[in-house]
């Protein structure tokens, strides 16, 4: 299973971007997805996760701003982000728990993450 994250660019303080990311290879399903971020020398941290039933967690620093949803049909993740900040900068990382049956019925659980995808706010 491959996560191709999408979407992150320069853009201007008060702007919006829509990161995406998209799971490719063999059959399975997502339950739990996530969005992280890693600012320069900071740790990676969380920023939004949505459960197989659509509950959603913010980060307070991004709460009323960000909003994450999915597309289970095209196992793909999106974090909406509106009035960007500079705090912002950070290089953001899609993650998903997932699973999937062997051909002897056995359930496999796994979680993958995307290769990161740079958004850089300006002030």
């Amino acid at each position: 299973v491959q996560l191709q994250a999408s979407g992150g660019g320069l853009v201007q303080a008060g702007g919006s971007l829509r990161l995406s990311c998209a799971a490719s290879g063999r059959t399975f399903s997502i339950n739990t997805a996530a969005w992280y971020r890693q600012a320069p020398g900071k740790q990676r941290e969380s920023v939004a996760e949505i459960s197989s039933g659509g509950s959603t967690n913010y980060a307070d620093s991004v709460k009323g701003r960000f909003t994450i949803s999915r597309d289970n049909a095209k196992n793909t993740v999106y974090l909406q982000m509106n009035s960007l900040k500079p705090e912002d900068t950070a290089i953001y990382y899609c993650t998903v728990d997932a699973y999937y049956y062997t051909d002897t019925d056995e359930r496999v659980v796994f979680r993958a993450w995307g290769q990161g995808t740079q958004v850089t706010v300006s002030s």
